[in-house]
């Protein structure tokens, strides 16, 4: 009976994408624009583990690849990775293939990318064991997502990164309301439905956002946060007339993953999580806020902060991911350095880091980042002492605060 289910929930999901292939983002004929760190494999094992890894011939599973938006930047990011993109959307997959024939190509690495009609469950069907899964906006839309992190825990590798997105309830409230209030009027046994219900529940969402005064909580809400994106049907359908959605609390965000068995390395967007931004203007709260744990912090943060948990996106690890500090200033001073190729701007002294916030540079900074950038290009790279031995103007603090602001990448 509950592999009955399970099929049928499935088949309910593959036919909403395939009625409505997401993400809905245009096919370009030219690589996708810009960077973005969590896609490329140096900048998100910096951020994983504290350092570069040793090689990047890796193996890539993108799992729940949809339209391919995320392939695609997978494929450039990583020249000399070899990616395999598994969906459960046949219609979606077709969209990824030509995504990713249009933009890579033989020469550009179009074909470094195998895709597989799979769903999540059937991960078992894949060769071999990948470095890194990525698995962005899937298993909240599983029927029964422990198993399906289960699954794909098992084909990652020893050392290898899980890159995970869920959908959180507290900052989802008002679009579990409309989903509700549009699956009652689906039932409704009076009207001319489409016989699509997911195309019936696009329009029965857009006549309920139309009928409902401007003062009203959820026409707020998806004003200021999602209407731009929801312009298109395909989006609208994705966030209000999905048949399978799983939010989580942090409690049971931790819960799913204990049971994936793996190691968690941290949220992708570290600063929400700092109870100081909410707390730290009153000390005695400060004082008691030290006293927790870290899974009761970040339940704090959601709880004093729910507009920001609209989801979760972290990093997960398959034991042993061995970490680097940089706090011994010998380990540091031997470090080879290279710029952090997901920042824009550069050569600039203003420019956006990998998380996209304003960085001015001094002009000691900017020179010393010139330096390493010619030093990411030598034959024989030098080590931080060396170069800073050119860089009277420069120090290992000063090191250190270029490194915590996510402008450079090291290797041991």
């Amino acid at each position: 009976m509950e592999a009955q289910r399970t099929a049928q929930t499935l088949a309910a999901v593959q036919k909403l994408y395939d009625t409505y292939p997401f993400p809905p983002e245009p096919l370009l004929d030219e690589p996708p624009p810009g960077y973005n760190w969590r896609w490329h494999w140096q900048a998100a094992h910096q951020f994983c583990a504290g350092r570069m890894a040793e090689r990047s011939d890796i193996r890539i599973l993108d799992a729940g690849c949809g339209t391919g938006v995320g392939t695609e930047y997978l494929m450039h990011l990583n020249p000399t990775a070899k990616i395999t993109a598994i969906d459960l959307s046949a219609e979606a997959l077709g969209v990824a293939r030509e995504r990713c024939r249009r933009t890579g190509g033989a020469v550009r690495g179009g074909d470094r990318v195998e895709f597989r009609h799979l769903s999540l469950y059937d991960a078992h069907e894949l060769p071999g064991k990948f470095d890194w899964i990525n698995c962005v906006g899937v298993l909240h839309h599983l029927p029964d997502p422990v198993r399906g992190i289960q699954s794909l825990a098992a084909k990652l590798a020893p050392g290898g990164l899980m890159h995970v997105f869920v959908y959180g309830e507290l900052g989802r409230w008002e679009i579990q309301l409309m989903q509700r209030a549009i699956r009652i009027l689906s039932n409704s046994p009076t009207g001319n439905p489409d016989p699509n219900p997911y195309r019936d529940g696009v329009q029965l969402g857009r006549s309920i956002f139309s009928a409902l005064p401007e003062t009203n909580r959820l026409v707020k809400r998806e004003q200021e946060r999602w209407s731009m994106e929801n312009q298109r049907d395909e989006c609208f359908a994705d966030m209000y007339v999905h048949p399978q959605e799983v939010d989580y609390n942090v409690d049971t965000l931790f819960e799913l993953i204990k049971a994936s068995g793996l190691e968690f390395l941290g949220f992708s967007n570290p600063d929400y999580w700092q109870v100081e931004r909410l707390l730290g203007s009153q000390p005695e709260l400060m004082t008691r806020a030290a006293g927790l744990g870290d899974r009761d912090r970040y339940r704090l943060v959601e709880l004093l902060d729910p507009e920001g948990a609209t989801h979760y996106e972290f990093w997960l690890g398959c034991p042993p991911v061995v970490q680097s500090s940089w706090e011994d200033p010998d380990r540091l001073a031997k470090a080879k350095p290279a710029l952090n190729p997901c920042i824009d701007g550069w050569p600039s002294r203003c420019l956006f880091n990998q998380d996209y916030r304003i960085i001015s540079l001094s002009e000691a900074e900017f020179s010393f980042l010139s330096a390493v950038a010619a030093n990411t290009e030598a034959t024989v790279p030098q080590s931080i002492a060396q170069i800073l031995s050119q860089q009277p103007d420069f120090d290992l603090a000063a090191v250190r605060s270029l490194l915590d602001q996510h402008l450079l990448l090291l290797s041991p």
